[in-house]
């Protein structure tokens, strides 16, 4: 019952993302997530405890949020099956509709395009803000686009791939718990000395629930944009993460660009290395061939779940 499940709640998400006035009158699903998160750490994750407590507490957090993840969603999923028979897969369909973000990813990549095609350089670092964590008040516009197109790669992976992976596997109790990883991930998994131990289990936690997906993830890229193979292998592991590598290099090889590289964050650089063989800077049109290759890695994971429901 999972693939129907899988294909409606894309294609909900592909037709709608997630309406701006369904936003503004109850937020987003992981929304409370944060919440959670934001409360125990701010009472937690105490400067004057230990190392070791405050990462016992970090793991205390992160299977609170299981908890609330799982139990709601095991139980709804349970009770629209069990109730609603042959129709409760579309109630459950709907409920896993706001764990994608196909739509809502395009469109904020667009943006930034747009704003660098209309020569809206603040407008194309305010755009890109919205969907990266590094500083961008001093980028060009070829960083800018390298910005743009890495987390579009990137986000290929934990926005559509993982979620989906994770719907197919578990239902709705896998999907919404892999969101509250991702979630507290973003938000205390960093290596500052602040979340270091607090955001040790969020972040381990989150490598794991995305090691299959990112690698697959970095496979549809190149068979999307007809290449990229070479980079793939070479540059998947010159990343921090062990995972987010491997859709930018992906990216990286089919478009022939480099990535990545010397990056700022709360203006400390960071001398990162760089993935891929371009020379030439990035630039608006390069994310607009990106936006064409990530969609269709999005219809070959469409197929994936066709596939998966035929098979079946």
């Amino acid at each position: 019952m999972a693939e129907p499940i899988a294909l409606t709640a894309l294609a909900l998400d592909a037709a709608l993302g997630w309406p701006r006035p369904l936003y503004r009158r109850i937020g987003h699903p992981v929304g409370l997530f944060a919440r959670i998160i934001e409360h125990c750490e701010a009472g937690l994750n105490q400067p004057r405890r230990s190392f070791a407590m405050r990462r016992a507490l970090g793991i205390l957090t992160l299977l609170l949020l299981l908890i609330v993840a799982i139990g709601p969603a095991w139980a709804i999923q349970y009770w629209l099956l069990a109730t609603l028979g042959s129709w409760g897969w579309i109630g459950v369909a709907i409920l896993a509709w706001p764990a994608l973000a196909q739509r809502s990813l395009f469109d904020h990549v667009r943006a930034v395009s747009e704003r660098i095609d209309a020569g809206d350089l603040p407008g194309a670092r305010l755009a890109v803000g919205a969907i990266v964590g590094r500083d961008t008040a001093a980028l060009d516009e070829a960083g800018v686009a390298r910005a743009a197109i890495e987390s579009l790669a990137e986000s290929l992976c934990d926005g559509v791939a993982a979620p989906l992976f994770w719907l197919l596997l578990l239902g709705l109790p896998g999907v919404w718990a892999y969101k509250a990883v991702n979630t507290a991930d973003s938000l205390i998994g960093h290596r500052e000395d602040r979340w270091r131990a607090f955001g040790w289990a969020a972040a381990r936690s989150d490598d794991l629930a995305n090691w299959i997906p990112a690698r697959l993830s970095g496979v549809l890229i190149c068979l999307a944009g007809r290449g990229g193979w070479h980079v793939l292998r070479r540059d998947a592991r010159n990343h921090a993460s062990p995972n987010a590598g491997w859709p930018e290099a992906a990216m990286a090889g089919a478009l022939g660009l480099r990535l990545a590289g010397p990056v700022a964050y709360d203006g400390v650089m960071h001398d990162k290395p760089w993935i891929g063989d371009g020379r030439r800077d990035a630039n608006g049109d390069d994310i607009d061939r990106a936006l064409a290759i990530y969609l269709r890695a999005c219809l070959l994971l469409w197929l994936i779940a066709g596939g998966a429901a035929w098979l079946r």
